[in-house]
């Protein structure tokens, strides 16, 4: 009877470790699909963001090697560094807005209490820049021209500029 018994005991395990091992294979095997299956998904939305990204850089300063081009010249004490430009653009647009009557390149008139102030600016080439504005009740966006002097200044000019509706 004891013998029986232990080669019965034997058999049993022997049976639960097949089946054991025989899950936790498919388990590691599914799993290793799975992850290869969220890799690749995860491979092709970063690829497919990156090239959303490139097309909607395409018209901006940072990109267009044509519009940087522009900024260098034969004297190197001349050239403009783009890189340094951006910046120094931002920065003077937008300490415009403590004007008391708004921003004088949003290319409207104080309408209401408040006054119209620049909340994003993109530089889209070596002249061109969009800016967003608002007064916090009506928004709208200013297409800018802008100048580097000789005297390395910079001027703005307001190409036109429009109001969206409430």
């Amino acid at each position: 009877m004891k013998r029986s018994f232990l080669l019965y005991a034997f058999i049993l395990l022997v049976l639960v470790n097949i089946f054991t091992y025989a899950y936790y294979s498919a388990e590691v095997k599914f799993e290793q699909e799975r992850y290869t299956r969220v890799t690749k998904k995860l491979k092709d939305s970063l690829s497919s963001v990156s090239s959303k990204l490139t097309d909607a850089n395409y018209f901006s300063l940072e990109k267009n090697e044509n519009a940087q081009n522009y900024f260098e010249d034969s004297n190197p004490d001349k050239t403009i560094q783009y890189e340094k430009l951006i910046p120094v653009i931002k920065e003077r647009l937008m300490d415009l807005n403590a004007n008391p009557k708004g921003n004088p390149y949003t290319g409207q008139d104080q309408i209401g209490a408040n006054k119209f102030v620049i909340n994003k600016i993109k530089i889209l080439n070596h002249r061109w820049i969009i800016v967003d504005y608002s007064d916090g009740d009506i928004w709208g966006e200013a297409l800018l021209k802008y100048f580097v002097n000789e005297d390395q200044t910079l001027s703005f000019e307001v190409i036109q500029s429009l109001l969206y509706q409430k």
